[in-house]
């Protein structure tokens, strides 16, 4: 007599997958039946004029302030055409004679940069103020054109660059003062 395919242990994994669809369908009910429902409404989200993201609709009769279109920046701010100077300044931070390196720390972003005696216009010695410029060498960059920076000669220059960045600041500010009156005598008319 031939033996059923069924065994018990087939039997019981039909049986728990079985209760388990019934009880899948008997929780979807319930949710159902639960649910306030109101379909779209429930999902939408609004967003504000600061970006928040809320459950309400804006309220149309508040003012909203009038934002001009050239006063949003996107991105990176404008560039002002500063004097990009290839020449850096940094302090001489380890300097070997008898091997002919060390290395300069740049005075803006505390950068160290490698140098070596062939790469020097005047001597020089560990914590000199030094002006240099930048070169890819093998490892990296590499400080060339170095020279002991005159502070005097400096402090001129530096006076003579934030005198200039000034003017040009007070020249943009009278120009927009400019636009501004032409658009207000615009929007009386």
């Amino acid at each position: 007599m031939a033996r059923s395919q069924e065994t018990f242990s087939k039997k019981e994994k039909e049986k728990k997958r079985l209760k388990k669809r019934k009880d899948k369908a008997l929780k979807r009910e319930e949710r159902k039946a639960s649910s306030e429902g109101g379909g779209l409404d429930n999902m939408l989200a609004y967003v504000d004029e600061f970006g928040n993201i809320s459950d309400t609709p804006p309220d149309e009769n508040v003012k909203r302030k009038e934002i001009k279109a050239k006063d949003i920046e996107i991105g990176v701010p404008k560039r002002t055409d500063a004097p990009v100077s290839s020449s850096r300044e940094g302090r001489v931070v380890f300097f070997n004679d008898s091997k002919g390196y060390g290395f300069i720390k740049e005075t803006g972003t505390e950068e160290k940069y490698f140098v070596h005696v062939n790469g020097l216009l005047e001597e020089i010695k560990e914590n000199d103020l030094v002006e240099f410029e930048l070169e890819r060498g093998m490892k990296g960059m590499n400080a060339v054109q170095v020279k002991i920076v005159d502070l005097v000669a400096k402090k001129a220059r530096e006076e003579a660059e934030k005198a200039a960045l000034e003017a040009e600041e007070a020249k943009e500010a009278e120009e927009d003062n400019d636009e501004d009156d032409k658009e207000e005598e615009k929007s009386e008319e």
